[in-house]
């Protein structure tokens, strides 16, 4: 009898350090930590506590003054979510709060941001169409901006971060570390596949 449950223990230790090894090599739920690929790029990432998520502004055009980043990265917002995918024209920020709120990155460039640079963004977008919304943001200037809002767990909305990063020219190995690390992880989670442009 002793035996066997020895032979039980030392086999439930087998499989926990299995499942670390495993863990280790896939990696978790997130893409890691984007620090230094943003870093090496010259980009500057801000985070802040996310602030709670209620419907409460009216208007699609709303804001709000409880805001704690520009552009907008977490907080209250208009009920209807902006379209997913890429725009000509400047997106209600209100409206595109509540895509972040859905795990959705958005994407934003300032006015004097070169049409080169805006080109090689749309590109991106293309390539990663889930849950990403791009669109002019003037007062960035020559900047870009990359907006997230992440929390631990779905179960746990109200206890976030909220990521914005500001870049001052277009890097794919940054953008997509920020890409791998905050998309899809959202205070409201829904399957990539429902986060199609053209859809809200």
């Amino acid at each position: 009898m002793r035996l066997l449950v020895m032979l039980a223990i030392g086999g439930v230790a087998a499989l926990a350090a299995i499942a670390i090894v495993v863990a280790l090599v896939l990696g978790g739920s997130d893409g890691g930590d984007p620090r230094t690929a943003l870093e090496a790029a010259g980009c500057t990432l801000a985070t802040s506590p996310a602030l709670v998520g209620v419907h409460s502004i009216s208007a699609p055009d709303g804001s709000s003054d409880t805001w704690t980043t520009d552009p907008p990265t977490s907080g209250p917002h208009y009920a209807v979510p902006a379209v997913w995918g890429s725009f000509d024209d400047p997106v209600n920020q209100a409206q595109l709060v509540h895509n972040l709120e859905h795990g959705g990155i958005a994407v934003q460039y300032g006015s004097d941001v070169p049409s080169a640079t805006i080109t090689e963004l749309e590109r991106f977008v293309q390539e990663h169409p889930r849950g990403t919304v791009l669109a002019p943001y003037a007062s960035l200037g020559d900047q870009i901006a990359l907006g997230a809002w992440v929390t631990e767990s779905a179960t746990d909305p109200e206890n976030g971060t909220a990521y914005l990063v500001k870049c001052s020219r277009f890097d794919q190995a940054a953008f997509e570390a920020f890409f791998d690390a905050y998309q899809f992880q959202g205070p409201e989670r829904f399957p990539p596949d429902s986060l199609l442009p053209g859809r809200t």
